[in-house]
């Protein structure tokens, strides 16, 4: 398919292109981006061009700007339809890039799992941002389209092939991979700068007017249990403080759509069948409380630190090639109707499916414009679901990755 006629000189820039993911964002590209104009951005000149020679993508652009540079950014979203951006910490390096993209009618899409950075931004350019038809979507990684239009899927399979509204989802994940240096950052960020306590509240990115009076019902689980829909003991999920904020959000702002009034999600991590793995998901749990205790602390933060990867750093090729993932959904609809979905894939969740569910994405506003949700004049602080919806659902299948229940 060819992108729309424009005149500017881009269709696509990949912002934060010589880090971990934004290197894989660049291969990525450099296989699948066909007649797009695209260009790599960055600080630095030099591991900008080392990093295009290096995918074989020597044809693509070369951008420097820094995340601080206001007018650098400026510069930047006035030359290209879409932003793809892998430069967190989010918080530190995303909103002057942000505010660029909305000032030019650019969309942006990038990974971060920094909701307390993504409610400032809905709070600052979300209205903006609408009355231009600009779509801003962060959260297009692992964190958190699995969740995100997982849940989106099965509400819409429920209504279209059983006419029923969905009362609720939830999300059992299965995965297996390694750790970059970029996330750990971010985590650390939020913990220094005092937000990760906003991660509390379950509907942190709620357009005003729709929470309920009485949220405890979404509270995060903090126990172990056996779910017999998944047929496992689950336990807390790691992620699920970030996904379901995102899903919540979805569902307000389409005002209803699949879902019915008093919808719930919620998701957890598989730990299989036996007394075993009981164990393990209490121990789980209780790791993950204490882990969060322990980074609240600043030399423990360090010495986390100290072991972590550095930023620019990230698992080896082959923990990457041999991870995987995967997340069943079950929806319930209002006469009580199962349905199931699946989101599933090799290659490390937080590596190889990020950067194909992010570069799917930017591809999807690049060259799908005309066929997502909305229509074009739809904008605004979105999520993966309302930006994208069926469009990045059929682009993830054709790219390999198992996406359930089909449209």
């Amino acid at each position: 398919m060819s992108p729309p006629r424009t005149t500017k000189p881009c269709d696509v820039v990949l912002f934060g292109a010589s880090g971990f993911v934004g290197r894989q964002t660049t291969a990525y590209f450099a296989r699948h981006a066909g007649r797009l104009r695209w260009a790599v951005a960055g600080r630095t000149a030099e591991r900008l061009d080392a990093v295009r020679r290096e995918c074989g993508a020597t044809a693509a652009g070369l951008i420097v700007a820094d995340a601080s540079d206001a007018a650098a950014l400026d510069a930047l979203a006035a030359q290209t339809r879409v932003v793809l951006s892998t430069a967190g910490p989010f918080a530190r390096h995303g909103s002057e890039l942000v505010a660029a993209c909305v000032r030019h009618g650019t969309h942006y899409v990038d990974i971060t799992g920094e909701t307390p950075w993504v409610r400032e931004m809905i709070e600052r350019h979300h209205d903006a941002a609408a009355r231009s038809g600009t779509r801003i979507v962060p959260g297009c990684g692992f964190d958190s389209v699995p969740s995100d239009l997982g849940a989106w899927l099965v509400a819409q399979a429920l209504q279209r092939q059983h006419g029923e509204r969905c009362v609720s989802v939830k999300a059992c994940f299965s995965l297996r991979g390694g750790l970059n240096g970029g996330t750990f950052a971010s985590l650390v960020n939020m913990l220094e700068t005092g937000r990760s306590r906003e991660l509390a509240n379950p509907f942190l990115l709620n357009p005003p007017g729709t929470v309920p009076d009485d949220v405890s019902p979404h509270a995060d689980p903090a126990a172990p249990r056996r779910d017999a829909d998944f047929d496992a003991w689950v336990g807390p999920f790691f992620m699920g403080p970030v996904n379901t904020r995102v899903v919540r959000r979805s569902v307000a702002l389409v005002s209803g759509g699949p879902f019915a009034p008093g919808f719930h999600y919620q998701e957890y991590l598989r730990f299989g069948r036996g007394a075993g793995a009981a164990l393990a998901a209490a121990a789980v749990g209780f790791g993950t409380v204490a882990g969060q205790g322990a980074l609240a602390l600043a030399p423990l933060r360090r010495l986390a630190a100290s072991l972590a990867p550095a930023p620019g750093e990230g698992p080896s090729e082959r923990t990457m090639e041999r991870g995987s993932f995967r997340c069943d959904l079950v929806g319930i609809g209002e006469r009580g109707t199962r349905q199931r979905g699946c989101m599933a894939d090799r290659g490390d969740p937080g590596n190889r499916a990020t950067t194909k569910f992010v570069c799917e994405a930017a591809l999807a506003l690049a060259l799908d414009s005309g066929h997502l949700p909305g229509g074009a004049a739809f904008g605004g602080l979105l999520t993966p679901a309302t930006a994208f919806g069926n469009v990045l659902a059929a682009r993830l299948r054709a790219a390999g990755m198992t996406v359930e229940p089909l449209d």
